[in-house]
């Protein structure tokens, strides 16, 4: 009896177990049918239709999901950490954006997840899992609004919405292969958004659609005056691209290729960012000054990343202090440090900040007018691997937030357009059009998505192709580059050089030749990038050489530039000795 009453222990025990294992198969199982993009779902569905002759809703039959930290009548925002959901109460109408959305005939489904307090543009949420990137798992998603992006990459939607402060609309469509906008600073209400940084939160969405980017746009933005234009000037920021960490043509030749398709090729310009906003943006010397004490240089683009990172997360402390000291919820240890670093930070260092930021938006209007588009590169790299060490080195968030902080500080709209995919990453160029010409942007996307798919495509196929071509190609470019060196007339110069490292970027000589006229501009950062990149490829090259010390000496760098000169000898030597041989 006893033996029986043993056994049958053992088959409960074994079918309790054997439930538990189908339990956590299924549970797995729908995390990978959303990606793990969905916090909660629910139904909002839009009002009926109008009788005819009324035309129907706008946005009829499409779906769509809200990041989450949009309020929802009846839903606890849950501002992407659990402690905020448990110490709020649910919402007593819906926000103004999401109300809009739905009037318009579109079927809100559910709430996604985003970074911890979205603060991050990483895109991973240890309280509630890391969504899934559909397009490449074993790599970012990037964040804040890391759910809207995979939701809408994962076809789960037509379109989904986020908030935009440092990057987290433009950084998750970027790294998984979708459309994003970021509109322009004010022009789409905040009514019912959990606040991040007052001065720097835009609502956004996602698409895969241009279509239907436009569509939502139509609804939730102010109708343009003078109806549909044509840009009459892209604007490449040539200093932007330089941050790429693929090779440069993968983009840059795309949006050459298409302009000059739909616009022709006299709309084309080149900017160096760096010359322009030293010249525009006087704030920026001081507020150098007051980090460097002068004895540094460093970039334009660099120095806003620092001044939006500050401003960001001022603005969130001052939103969200006492929440914290009251409730204490356990945050992440580089989100801690960040929020006691700030309270160093002085009224008077903030106010430069925001002096920057008004200087800013002048800058970038006078510099697009009503007419123009800025183009560059997204983000510097392709989506960092989960877990992996890249997205914490200093170099990534650098460069990320130097691109971001361009539309970020000005307030301008930005759309992040995917161009296919380099080493099975998606790969994206952005589009930046000055505050207010919200409608004119998303017009000229509309205009060139299809060609710049085209020419995406196209363009990796013919790469293997053309070699030999591109190297004579290249070798014309430089002669042109040159010619316009001797003229004195260095933005052009580098403008050739720039298309013969499209053409050819293993050629040491067109970095050397390119960083020459950096130099004459006064860009030192380019110059020195540039010298290091000739002298990778060619070690023996003097002239990378000489021109690299000159570089970190006018950046102050002087050790660096002693270990210049004792490189130099040892190329000499060298060479030397190659020679006796």
């Amino acid at each position: 009896m006893a033996s029986n009453s043993a056994n049958l222990w053992v088959l409960l025990g074994l079918g309790l177990a054997g439930i538990l294992l189908m339990t956590k198969k299924f549970k797995k199982s729908i995390i990978r049918q959303d990606f793990g993009a969905f916090i909660e779902k629910l139904l909002l569905v839009p009002p009926p239709q109008p009788p005819p002759p009324k035309a129907p809703h706008p946005l009829t039959a499409l779906t769509f999901a809200v990041s989450d930290l949009f309020e929802i009548e009846g839903y606890v925002s849950g501002f992407g950490h659990p402690e905020w959901a448990k110490t709020h109460q649910a919402a007593s109408q819906t926000s103004l954006v999401v109300s809009t959305l739905v009037d318009g005939g579109a079927t809100c489904v559910g709430k996604t997840v985003i970074d911890e307090l979205a603060y991050s543009i990483h895109g991973e949420n240890k309280h509630y899992g890391t969504p899934i990137n559909p397009v490449v798992p074993t790599r970012v998603t990037g964040g804040s609004c890391s759910g809207a992006a995979v939701a809408v990459a994962a076809n789960l939607v037509d379109f989904s919405l986020g908030v935009d402060t440092v990057g987290g609309v433009r950084v998750p469509a970027g790294y998984c292969g979708v459309i994003g906008f970021r509109p322009s600073y004010g022009a789409i209400s905040k009514t019912g958004v959990l606040p991040v940084s007052a001065s720097l939160d835009t609502v956004g969405w996602f698409a895969k659609d241009p279509n239907i980017l436009r569509r939502v746009g139509h609804v939730l933005l102010q109708p343009a005056f003078g109806g549909h234009r044509s840009p009459r000037q892209i604007i490449m920021a040539d200093d932007c691209f330089q941050l790429l960490k693929i090779p440069v043509d993968r983009v840059a030749q795309v949006v050459f290729n298409s302009t000059e398709k739909h616009f022709g090729r006299q709309v084309l310009k080149h900017e160096i960012l760096d010359v322009y906003l030293n010249s525009k943006v006087p704030s920026l010397k001081e507020f150098h000054n007051k980090k460097t004490n002068g004895e540094v240089k460093t970039s334009s683009i660099r120095l806003l990343a620092h001044v939006m990172q500050l401003l960001h997360r001022y603005e969130f402390r001052s939103n969200h202090e006492e929440w914290i000291n009251t409730e204490k919820p356990i945050l992440e240890p580089d989100f801690s440090a960040q929020m006691n670093e700030i309270m160093k930070i002085s009224e008077a260092e903030i106010e430069l900040c925001k002096s920057i930021r008004e200087e800013m938006r002048l800058a970038i209007s006078s510099l697009l007018k009503d007419d123009g588009i800025l183009v560059v590169p997204t983000m510097a790299y392709l989506p960092p691997k989960l877990d992996g060490k890249e997205i914490l080195s200093e170099e990534y968030q650098s460069s990320s937030f130097s691109l971001l902080s361009i539309a970020s500080l000005s307030g301008c709209c930005q759309v992040t357009v995917p161009l296919g995919y380099y080493d099975k990453c998606p790969v994206s160029v952005s589009l930046i059009a000055r505050h207010g010409n919200d409608r004119f942007l998303l017009d000229t996307l509309q205009t060139m998505y299809a060609s710049l798919q085209e020419q995406a495509e196209t363009h990796v196929k013919s790469k293997s192709r053309n070699t030999d071509s591109e190297e004579n190609s290249a070798e014309m470019a430089k002669e042109k580059g040159n010619q316009a060196f001797k003229e004195k007339q260095w933005k052009k110069a580098i403008s050739y050089y720039n298309e013969a490292i499209k053409l050819n970027d293993k050629n040491a000589t067109y970095y050397s030749n390119r960083a020459a006229a950096y130099l004459e501009l006064g860009s030192f950062h380019q110059a020195e990038a540039d010298c290091s990149e000739a002298i990778n490829l060619d070690k023996k090259n003097v002239k990378a050489y000489l021109r690299r010390g000159t570089a970190r000496e006018m950046l102050g760098y002087y050790k660096d530039a002693i270990e210049v000169t004792c490189s130099l000898a040892l190329a000499n030597q060298v060479m030397s000795t190659e020679n006796d041989r």
